[in-house]
């Protein structure tokens, strides 16, 4: 597999220093140790937002800092959790007298890091929340988790929080926002191809040519099932389903419908599941009132789709439609 990338133990450390000179009017980055913090951060008076976990995913959660959005972004080696110290030093970067939110997806070695480092910020006297992601409906245990794993789904959980926090909502109504989301929102994925980890340099997993993988993890991990290559429209009805029955969704919900690429699929390949799973909701009067297309969280160079579907009502959907300026997301400001 060929790779655009110098030593892979580097990878992480010279990613990072390129986006935050991309994206230096957005962010600032620290690099001993590593994190991306909002170029304006700490902001007064409000509630510092920080997410974070293994490299891989981009633009989660680098992208995702800046106004409306991400306070800070602490981004682990690929596919790794950070340690605590980074996530007590973006932690200690964005308060601003308001408390800190930590965003955490659902793995084993993120929920006990960013404990730790939360703990600290405690014994420092920073009052810390941490609310946990666990959208994806594949499974309920893996090799990374007790329980669901978090998976596309954090990205509407960061973007609402940060909507709220921007607005000038205390520690614990951002939190309670952040839980809302976290209760309305399902998501489960489908590999057509695996990917290949820079510093393993092979495939993380095998699948014949004409296989794909049912509920695919955001690192690999097994999903429900491996089948036969379907058309897009069976496939979309094959993992739609699971996550419609979940809460359930009902005739008359109106949602926010993100299907998000894992980095390898083409586009047009993700407009075309849309278009499918946009006329599964409209056929059971679920009316779609906000949507989101493209790659926000990746599984490196991994060809293969997630589904997402956020429940909405009004306060959420005004989170949503609220200014946001980041890297990777960016409207109304």
């Amino acid at each position: 597999m060929k790779k655009l990338v110098n030593d892979p133990k580097n990878v992480v450390d010279e990613a990072v220093a390129g986006f935050g000179a991309a994206h230096a009017d957005i962010v600032r980055v620290s690099l001993d140790p590593v994190f991306i913090v909002r170029a304006d951060a700490p902001v007064a008076g409000k509630v510092g937002i920080v997410s974070g976990g293994g490299s891989g995913h981009e633009p989660l959660h680098g992208g995702f800092v800046g106004f409306g959005m991400l306070d800070a972004a602490v981004p682990g080696a690929v596919f790794t959790s950070p340690t605590p110290d980074p996530i007590l030093a973006a932690t200690k970067a964005v308060d601003g007298g308001a408390g800190v939110l930590h965003i955490v997806k659902n793995y084993t070695g993120d929920v006990l890091n960013f404990e730790t480092a939360a703990d600290l910020a405690e014994a420092d006297e920073i009052e810390v929340r941490t609310v946990i992601v666990n959208d994806d409906v594949a499974v309920k245990d893996s090799l990374y988790t007790a329980g669901r794993r978090g998976v596309a789904g954090t990205v509407l959980v960061e973007k609402i929080a940060g909507a709220a926090a921007a607005r000038g909502d205390d520690l614990t109504a951002v939190a309670t926002v952040a839980e809302k989301v976290i209760g309305q929102v399902r998501s489960m994925g489908v590999a057509l191809t695996p990917c290949v980890v820079p510093h393993a340099g092979e495939p993380s997993f095998t699948l014949a040519d004409d296989e794909i993988e049912i509920g695919i993890g955001i690192h690999g991990e097994p999903g429900r099932e491996r089948i036969k290559l379907e058309p897009a429209d069976a496939i979309v009805d094959r993992i739609l389903g699971p996550i419609l029955d979940d809460i359930p969704y009902a005739s008359g919900d109106k949602v926010l419908l993100f299907v998000n690429g894992m980095g390898g699929t083409p586009q047009v390949e993700l407009y075309i599941v849309f278009r499918r799973a946009a006329e599964v909701l409209a056929e059971r009067g679920i009316e779609v009132t906000r949507t989101l297309v493209g790659n926000f969280t990746t599984s490196l160079e991994m060809q293969g789709m997630s589904i997402t579907v956020l429940k909405l009502d009004d306060e959420l959907t005004a989170l949503w439609d609220a200014p946001v300026h980041t890297a990777a997301l960016r409207w109304g400001k």
